[in-house]
C-alpha cells in the first residue's frame, strides 16, 4: 500500500494539474470548440481519484507550510526529489494541454495566399456593408482577410500608408492583390451591374494565384 507521503504528493499533484488544465482551456473557449467528451472523461477520473484519496488520508500538521513534502517533520533530500517530480508532472500536463489546444485551433491562410484584403473599422456602417457583401453574399476562396484599423496597434500608420498608395483616406478600402477596387459604394455598384465577381476573378488570378468566387445563395435556389 502506498505510503501517506506518496498519497499526499499525488493529491497535491492532481489538484495542480486540474487547476492548470481548467484555466488554460477556459481561455481558449472563445477561439475554438472544446472536446467535451475527452475533457469530461479526464475530469471525471481526476475527481474520483481526488475524492478517494481525500476520504482515506489527511495531511498531517507538520506539512502546513507545504515544504515538508514527505510529512516526516524534516526538510531533506526526499522532499526536494518529491517537489521536483511534482513540478515535472505539472509542466508536462500543462504542455500537453497547450499542444492539444493548438492542434484544434484553425490555421489561418499564409500571408502569400491572401488575395482579397478588407481594410475596415468595427464601428463603420460602410465597412459592415462591404463585409456583408464579400463575406456573406459571396463565397471567396481564399477567404478575404479583414484588418480592423480601429483595433489594430498600427491602424493609423496603415491607414496613412493606404492613403498614399491608393488615394483613399476612408474605410472600407478593398484591396485585391495590392490594387484597390474602392469602398462600399464602389463594390455595391459593381455587384448591381454584375461586374463584381469577374472583377475579383480577374485581379485575383495573377502571378500564379487563383481565386474562386461564387454566390452563396443563387436566385431561384
Amino acid at each position: 500500500m502506498p505510503s501517506p507521503r506518496r498519497l499526499r504528493l499525488l493529491l497535491i499533484g492532481v489538484v495542480a494539474v486540474v487547476i492548470t488544465t481548467l484555466v488554460y482551456t477556459s481561455q481558449l473557449r472563445q477561439a475554438q470548440d472544446v472536446d467535451t467528451r475527452t475533457f469530461g472523461d479526464f475530469y471525471g477520473r481526476t475527481k474520483s481519484e481526488l475524492e478517494r484519496v481525500h476520504s482515506d488520508h489527511q495531511t498531517p500538521p507538520d506539512s502546513k507550510d507545504g515544504k515538508d513534502k514527505d510529512g516526516d517533520g524534516d526538510l531533506d533530500a526526499d522532499d526536494a526529489q518529491l517537489a521536483k517530480e511534482m513540478a515535472d508532472r505539472l509542466k508536462a500536463a500543462e504542455q500537453k494541454a497547450k499542444d492539444s489546444a493548438n492542434a484544434k485551433a484553425p490555421k489561418p491562410d499564409a500571408p502569400e495566399k491572401v488575395i482579397v484584403i478588407i481594410f475596415s473599422k468595427t464601428y463603420c456602417q460602410f465597412s459592415k456593408r462591404a463585409k456583408g457583401l464579400l463575406l456573406e453574399k459571396y463565397s471567396i476562396n481564399p477567404e478575404p482577410y479583414v484588418v480592423e484599423l480601429d483595433t489594430h496597434p498600427l491602424g493609423k500608420q496603415i491607414q496613412d500608408k493606404l492613403a498614399k498608395m491608393t488615394g483613399r483616406k476612408t474605410v472600407p478600402n478593398i484591396m485585391i492583390n495590392g490594387k484597390s477596387i474602392g469602398g462600399s459604394d464602389d463594390i455595391a455598384q459593381m455587384d448591381n451591374n454584375r461586374e463584381l465577381v469577374e472583377k475579383i476573378r480577374t485581379l485575383g488570378s495573377v502571378g500564379g494565384k487563383t481565386v474562386d468566387v461564387k454566390e452563396r445563395f443563387e436566385e431561384g435556389k
